[in-house]
């Protein structure tokens, strides 16, 4: 049977009036509308301000009449860029069932809105954003496609959250008069859903991904591999999602992605902008591939399948030739069906790996990566071995890691190689909010919603450059979570704070006036069915 949890009750929303704040110089940020907060129901006062979404913008520049959505709107694209038209049918899709309007997509010339490609505005980079409007109509220009995209995101958030909604809504649908320029701090900003505890269908990982699209994520990091299960086909090793992938924590059914699901999970998170990180973790969390094949155990006895909870128990056969056999043939296989740059490879809490054995492993599975043009990802502890050129280390640590382990790390990142930020106890969206927080786990403490976002990933290791650090992420392990709804309470509201630590300015970083754009995203979460946690710390908005 799957293992049973009892679905956490939300709390009751808190009421109260939005405070009026402005966050570090950013006109328009933590500003509350005048008038009644009536984000998706009947529009009363005027719009959004431009600046009171999340993630903060660059710069929010008010001024002038908004624009309004009627049935007469078109959305215009322009050039030849199929890409460009994408998004305006993306768009359309998003806009149509709650307002009832037609909003054909069409080509450019005239009023309504306008997704524009323009490469001579260098300042945006390739996921910058320019939105304006007025009376006639919303511009989003950007150098790319993805910038086009996140301006889309942004133009949604500036509309009631009943926008959200898949019936028809009562307006106005109206746009704030103004700018807004915008480009993120981090080139990478990602999220990890561990789909080896427990086994989530592709339906389930898509509805992830376009929630992580709405906080412009650019990144979906898959735990596809642990001692609970196996999750992807390899057709030279077929037993491991066969037989290593029939069951979970717990002992329900389990599961693993055909190639063909796996193919449709990275198309759909393309068509959103978010590069898949496959993960395969090795040397230790390896009992599912260690009970499918008896030849990668060093005695040659496979063990039983896995259904528990502990870490650091199981390990390849370094010593072994096969070893090195199965790991090309598993990272040949995925790499094939991954056209990202990233490939991780695991390499934590490999607590049955001596350390000889550790660093002799992470050299050659390192080298196979590169043989097949990937870029190496790793828990920091790959840090211990030697990293390769252009190596990236996850750094997921937390208060009481040990100064040596930091040291490690730190020494790793002055010798060149990139860091990405999940420490446990700020990014792991599976611990608990507190001590009655039914689902997740506590090992790195409680991660409230304000903890989880008072944190600044440029200053958060010592002796680590600015520059070493290329991003944060924030893992979802799922050794307590078996559904989407269980997903939604742990990742929100936590996860949009740490979208906006990976894509905002720093001078943006204010808890106070966050805690009031985040509140007034309340009503947009339960317009699109997300079952969010109503955080004592936040005043929500009401419908």
């Amino acid at each position: 049977m799957r293992l049973h949890r009892t679905r956490r009750v939300a709390l009751p929303r808190l009421l109260g009036s939005l405070l009026l704040v402005t966050a570090a110089g950013i006109s328009g940020i933590g500003a509350a509308p005048e008038g009644p907060v009536a984000d998706g129901g009947p529009a009363a006062g005027p719009p959004r301000p431009l600046g009171q979404i999340v993630p903060a913008p660059v710069r929010a520049e008010p001024g002038g009449s908004p624009y309004t959505i009627t049935p007469a709107t078109r959305i215009r694209v322009g050039g030849d860029s199929g890409e460009v038209r994408r998004i305006g049918d993306y768009l359309a899709g998003v806009l149509r069932p709650s307002t009832g309007y037609a909003l054909p997509v069409t080509g450019d010339g005239g009023d309504g809105i306008r997704l524009r490609l323009d490469e001579d505005n260098p300042e945006l980079g390739a996921e910058g954003y320019r939105l304006k409007s007025g009376s006639g109509s919303v511009t989003i220009t950007a150098r790319g496609p993805a910038g086009l995209f996140h301006g889309v995101q942004t133009l949604r958030q500036l509309l009631p959250a009943a926008v959200e909604r898949k019936s028809p809504q009562k307006g106005p649908w109206k746009v704030a008069g103004g700018t807004v320029t915008d480009a993120p701090r981090y080139a990478y900003r990602s999220a990890m859903l561990d789909v080896s505890r427990h086994f989530f269908s592709v339906a389930e990982v898509k509805r992830y991904i376009d929630q992580l699209a709405l906080y412009k994520m650019n990144k979906l990091h898959l735990h596809l591999s642990d001692d609970q299960g196996w999750r992807i086909a390899i057709d030279s090793w077929p037993r491991l999602a066969t037989y290593g992938g029939q069951t979970e924590v717990g002992g329900g059914l389990g599961g693993h992605y055909t190639k063909s699901d796996y193919r449709e999970i990275v198309r759909y998170a393309a068509s959103r902008y978010l590069e898949v990180v496959p993960e395969i973790d090795l040397p230790g969390h390896t009992n599912a591939a260690l009970a499918s094949y008896a030849e990668l155990n060093c005695d040659g006895v496979a063990p039983p399948l896995y259904t528990g909870t502990q870490v650091g128990f199981s390990s390849l056969c370094v010593p072994k030739a096969v070893t090195y056999d199965f790991v090309d043939d598993v990272v040949r296989e995925v790499a094939e069906l991954t056209p990202g740059e990233y490939f991780h490879i695991g390499g934590d809490e490999a607590h049955s790996t001596s350390h000889e054995d550790y660093v002799a492993f992470m050299d050659r599975a390192q080298a196979v990566v590169g043989k097949y043009g990937k870029t190496v990802i790793g828990w920091h502890q790959l840090t211990g071995a030697t990293p390769v050129k252009g190596a990236i280390a996850q750094y997921w640590g937390y208060d009481r890691t040990g100064a040596a382990e930091r040291e490690q790390v730190a020494r790793a990142a002055a010798n060149g190689t990139k860091l990405v930020l999940s420490p446990a106890d700020r990014g792991y969206l599976d611990m608990k909010y507190d001590k009655d927080t039914e689902l997740g786990l506590s090992w790195a403490g409680y991660v409230s919603v304000e903890r989880s976002y008072d944190w600044n990933p440029a200053a958060y290791l010592d002796g680590v450059p600015q520059e070493a650090v290329l991003g944060v992420e924030a893992p979802l392990w799922s050794e307590t979570l078996t559904d989407s709804g269980e997903i939604e309470q742990m990742a929100f509201p936590r996860l949009p704070g740490i979208a906006e630590l990976g894509w905002s300015p720093a001078a943006t970083h204010d808890w106070e006036a966050y805690r009031v754009r985040l509140g007034a995203q309340g009503p947009r979460l339960s317009a699109l069915g997300v079952d969010y946690y109503r955080a004592p710390q936040v005043p929500w908005a009401t419908e």
